[in-house]
Order: C-alpha cells, then sequence, then structure tokens
C-alpha cells in the first residue's frame, strides 16, 4: 500500500515524470510491480541549491541532506540528490523520489 501511496504522490506532484503502473510480474516466487518512466535527458549538473529553493518555493522545507517535509500536508519526501533530481533547459525533473506520510497527512482536519 505504501508503494502505491508513493506512486501517486509522486505523480501528484511531478507530473513530468509520473510513473505507468503496467503491472505486475511474478518471478521466482516473487510480486514486482512494473512501472515506466519517461526518460529525461538532461544538460547541466544538478544544483542541490536550486532543488532546496524549488522545493522551499512549495511550502518544503529541508530537514536533512537531501530530505524535505511539508509540515502543513504532513508528507515527507527523501532522496533528492542530484542524481534523482535532473536538469535540462534550467528546469528540474524528479525521478525516484521517495515520499512518506505523517499522521497530520490522514488527519480529517487538514
Amino acid at each position: 500500500l505504501e508503494y502505491f501511496q508513493n506512486l501517486l504522490l509522486h505523480n501528484y506532484f511531478f507530473v513530468d515524470t509520473a510513473y505507468q503502473f503496467l503491472g505486475f510480474i511474478k518471478e521466482n516466487n516473487h510480486l514486482y510491480c512494473a512501472i515506466q518512466q519517461n526518460y529525461v535527458s538532461t544538460d547541466s549538473v544538478t544544483e542541490i541549491e536550486s532543488v532546496k529553493s524549488f522545493m522551499a518555493a512549495n511550502g518544503f522545507r529541508n530537514n536533512r541532506n537531501n530530505d524535505y517535509i511539508h509540515d502543513e500536508l504532513g508528507i515527507i519526501i527523501e532522496d533528492l540528490h542530484d542524481e534523482n533530481v535532473l536538469t535540462k533547459n534550467e528546469v528540474l525533473y524528479f525521478i525516484d523520489t521517495v515520499f512518506y506520510t505523517t499522521d497530520k497527512f490522514w488527519s480529517i482536519e487538514q
């Protein structure tokens, strides 16, 4: 369930690099999700300060290393280092994000 919540949150926030769920694959008695994501070519190295500024402008605060939290929404996003945030034409593209939700996210009083 958390994996699918992660996909949904990624697709909500980062439409340009949305995941497409293709189905399930069973291999060696393990069940895997098959997903697809658009390929993004880059034209420059991503500056972490650009990521920090972008996330702050969207209500997320940097709480440690490459991890961010949106206190009002109760959403945590992690692993936004320069290999998971790509830059092309000065636009940031987010791939391989890791989302978590806090109790605040599920609160009816938002």
